[in-house]
């Protein structure tokens, strides 16, 4: 699996993460949701749970992916950032994921 992240969301991401060490992590919020679908969510974590999270190296920053999750997601995933929408989104060549992410720091 490889993971892109563009130029936008690097800037973005710059401007809400800040010099924090920590990692970027695509995770399905299933929380009030029903019949148990789930929403693609970026985080921002201070740690790797390596009894679950899968570390991608990406042109920048790193991402995390919980193991039980990878099944979700394509082959390959970019993360972008929108200015008309002001929001992130995940996309494959053969979708957009989420057109409107949530980021959660």
């Amino acid at each position: 699996m490889t993971v892109t992240i563009t130029k936008s969301a690097v800037a973005e991401l710059n401007k809400k993460v800040g010099n924090q060490k920590g990692y970027l992590k695509i995770q399905y919020v299933t929380e009030g949701l029903a019949c148990g679908a789930g929403v693609p969510t970026l985080f921002f974590v201070s740690t790797i749970d390596e009894t679950k999270d899968v570390l991608l190296e990406t042109n920048d920053l790193p991402v995390l992916l919980e193991k039980s999750e990878l099944i979700f997601f394509d082959d390959e995933l970019k993360i972008d950032f929108s200015d008309s929408s002001n929001s992130f989104q995940l996309k494959s060549p053969q979708q957009i994921i989420n057109g409107r992410m949530s980021f959660i720091i």
